[in-house]
């Protein structure tokens, strides 16, 4: 405790610029803690809205239906690219289960309870209201919905307007939701990628934090320890003042996410948005923030200040210290070798997979890796340094014998930019991946609709949509019950050919202005014989038979399409002008790109609110869990980003005043400004260069590795190299800027007095 008291008193008195650095710790830790709580809150998110979702499913009676029972029907249709969930209740005459979360009573016949988001939605889009048939009563709490934009309602009626799917209702709750917001298995591949892109930048930051003028601090301890203190003691003052930063930090971090977290809350993430209570700080996360970061900066403290403790005359007179430890660069080494071999395998005819110990493996040689490229860049720099210090350049030689005598004072600098060129070229192998198992195999993506339930004005303005390609119409064939001829009929598509070459892969054959048949290699043909279509024309309807053509169009078809159910080309010239048919599906064809799949089912929602769609093999909960999990991963990129620019900051900021004295002694000597200069580009520069290097090929090999476990087609992603070239050349540049304000233009001997 003496040793700690002090620690604090030398903190308070030792002058401006140490406050200044105190202050950079605190500030940078708060802003690490904060990552720090995100990262660690996003899962309790996920779990909150998750359980609002198994506490609300309906707990089905196992046995025959009863009129005494309550019956329940769920339904879960799409709204442009939004689930929209309604529940139609009808109440028993004698059980009626306890109404579900959100709700104070089950609705009687003709009420409805709907979700403030789509209370909303019905304001903008009226048309809405002929899916829920009743009068609004009120609005779902907040305990009965996921997430404060979901779409949901419960309506109240009676067991005779329900469908044959309709069930007797126990009560509300199950153990699981019925669809998680992410799976379970991608959910802990989304772990591991933001403890690479968060949590290890995170742990540089900080050490980088709790080392801020490690120099100057040396000198002082040393000073201690001629004084008398002891070698232990000499390290508890240093881990006094880097704990005390730590933990100011801490408990300024958690303010710092627990506003972030009100103003994300009320604005949203694409696909994601959340209460403010699912964001609240748990205590877990509390403990590990104000425990784990004092506890890291206690160590840190400690280690930083061992050499000024055992040897204080070495540290005083500033002598050389010894060279870097080689461990380090064998834990690099030791993690290249995981991952180099994992990726290997992509070569063979047997890629590795990520199970049984393959699962454990991969992830520790990634994090090995980049944890052992941090660790390795002051043996590194030592290296280069002796190899370039014997040149003829005085301010190459200046600079190289400056970082032979100090390696480690580069790593500080350029530490957090290295990792964050490593964290972007994995997080590009994750994203690639999740195009991989997201993205169609057709280049096509069709939407169908019932066209009896749109107007000629809601058709053509479907149809006039920007990113709808391509438009035709699938006819139904009259199925009269009566007959025995049905058998022998075919559906038909009513379309020209440049739009049923739009619609598959390849067409051969097709003669526009003639009906022909459809035929698809790969699916094979059935028999059929003359087919009959109803037409609505003028209020009246009639008939048009379509015998089966000689001519035969062969196509190929690609995913899964609307055209497979055709075997008839139909000319739109062929129907009588002002004619319809009665029972056909509208297709509207776009890319299948999964922004453009989305857009848009947003138009269409748009356009025919009320009116079912069905996006050919697309399933709309997978699409929304892509988009959650693509705003996670682009939210962990940024906080990676901003990590390792504020490592980036604090470590210049704090080598500028470090190295002030030094400046001030080559300027007082003849040194000119222009050399200045140089000289410390150069060493920063230089070793950055070799980490960046580093980085890019190591992190290469990273998302090979991953890409080749994760079991997609894509295991070499060539087209992300010139972004992270781009991405290392910025650095560079923001590495030059940031080395100009250690050089300025007067010269104050003051700061060499004491030397």
């Amino acid at each position: 405790m003496r040793e700690f008291l002090l620690g604090l008193r030398l903190l308070l008195g030792s002058g401006r610029g140490n406050r200044v650095r105190f202050a950079l710790m605190t500030l940078g830790g708060s802003l690490g803690v904060c990552c720090l709580a995100l990262v660690l809150t996003i899962p309790a998110i996920l779990d909150a809205h998750d359980g609002r979702a198994a506490a609300r499913s309906p707990r089905l009676h196992i046995g025959k239906p009863e009129p005494r029972h309550t019956w329940v029907q769920e339904f879960r249709d799409p709204h442009g690219s939004r689930p929209f969930g309604r529940v139609f209740v009808a109440l028993g005459r004698e059980d009626t289960p306890a109404p579900p979360p959100g709700l104070d009573r089950l609705p009687r016949p003709g009420e409805v309870y709907v979700s403030p988001a789509l209370h909303e939605q019905l304001r903008r889009e009226p048309g809405l209201r002929g899916l829920l048939p009743g009068t609004e009563k009120g609005l779902i709490g907040a305990a009965g919905l996921t997430d404060p934009d979901e779409l949901y309602a419960y309506i109240g009626t009676t067991p005779a307007q329900l469908g044959s799917d309709a069930r007797t209702l126990k009560d509300f709750g199950k153990e699981y939701p019925p669809s998680r917001v992410v799976d379970p298995s991608t959910l802990e591949a989304l772990r591991f990628t933001l403890a690479t892109l968060v949590l290890l930048p995170l742990a540089v930051f900080l050490s980088v934090c709790a080392r801020l003028s490690a120099a100057s601090r040396n000198r002082r301890l040393a000073a201690l320890r001629l004084l008398g203190l002891s070698a232990k003691g000499t390290q508890r003052v240093n881990a006094a003042e880097t704990v005390m930063a730590a933990l100011l930090g801490a408990v300024l971090g958690l303010g710092e996410f627990w506003l972030l977290n009100q103003i994300v809350a009320r604005t949203g993430l694409p696909g994601l948005k959340w209460y403010a209570a699912d964001g609240a700080v748990s205590a877990g996360t509390v403990a590990v923030c104000l425990l784990g970061c004092p506890a890291l900066a206690w160590f840190v403290g400690r280690a930083s200040a061992r050499a000024a403790a055992r040897a204080p005359l070495a540290t005083r007179r500033t002598a050389a210290p010894r060279a870097p430890r080689v461990l380090w660069g064998l834990l690099f080494v030791a993690g290249l070798g995981i991952t180099a071999g994992f990726a290997a395998t992509g070569l063979t005819t047997h890629p590795a997979r990520s199970d049984g110990l393959n699962a454990l493996f991969m992830p520790a040689g990634v994090l090995m890796t980049g944890l052992g490229l941090v660790l390795a860049l002051p043996l590194l720099s030592y290296l280069l340094a002796r190899r370039l210090a014997r040149s003829g350049n005085l301010a190459l030689n200046l600079a190289m014998r400056r970082n032979e005598v100090e390696p480690g004072s580069a790593l500080r600098v350029v530490s957090g930019l290295v990792l964050l060129v490593f964290s972007a070229s994995l997080a590009q192998g994750v994203l690639v991946e999740l195009s991989q198992v997201s993205r169609s195999t057709s280049p096509v993506q069709e939407y169908g609709l019932p066209m009896e339930r749109l107007s000629e004005d809601q058709q053509r303005r479907l149809r006039e949509m920007p990113d709808v390609d391509v438009s035709a119409v699938v006819m139904a064939f009259d199925n009269d019950l009566d007959s025995d001829a049905d058998d022998r009929q075919a559906d038909a598509l009513v379309a020209t050919c440049a739009q049923l070459t739009a619609l598959t892969a390849r067409v051969e054959g097709c003669v526009d202005g003639e009906v022909m048949r459809l035929s698809d290699p790969n699916t094979g043909d059935e028999p059929f014989g003359t087919s009959k279509f109803l037409l609505k024309k003028d209020g009246g309807r009639l008939a048009l038979r379509v015998a089966v053509p000689k001519d035969t169009v062969r196509y190929a078809g690609q995913g899964v399409t609307y055209v497979s159910n055709a075997a008839l080309l139909v000319p739109p010239g062929e129907l009588p002008p002002g004619a319809v048919p009665a029972s056909a599906t509208l297709v509207l064809a776009s890319s299948s790109d999964p922004s453009t799949v989305r857009a848009v089912l947003d138009a269409i929602g748009a356009v025919a609110p009320t009116v079912e769609v069905d996006p050919a093999g697309v399933n709309i909960e997978a699409l929304q869990q892509l988009t959650v999990i693509k705003t996670l991963l682009v939210a962990g990129m940024v906080m990676g980003l901003v990590i390792g620019i504020a490592a980036f900051l604090v470590s210049v900021t704090d080598r500028a005043v470090e190295r002030r004295s030094q400046i001030t002694a080559l300027a007082l000597i003849g040194a000119r400004p222009r050399v200045l200069r140089t000289v410390q580009c150069l060493q920063v520069v230089l070793p950055l260069a070799v980490g960046l290097l580093l980085a890019l090929v190591a992190g290469k090999l990273a998302e090979t590795a991953y890409l080749v476990t994760g079991g997609g087609e894509v295991f070499w992603d060539g087209a992300g190299v010139p972004v992270l070239l781009a991405c290392a050349l910025g650095v560079l540049v923001a590495a030059v800027a940031g080395t100009l304000p250690l050089t300025g233009r007067r010269i104050d001997p003051e700061l060499i007095r004491r030397d």
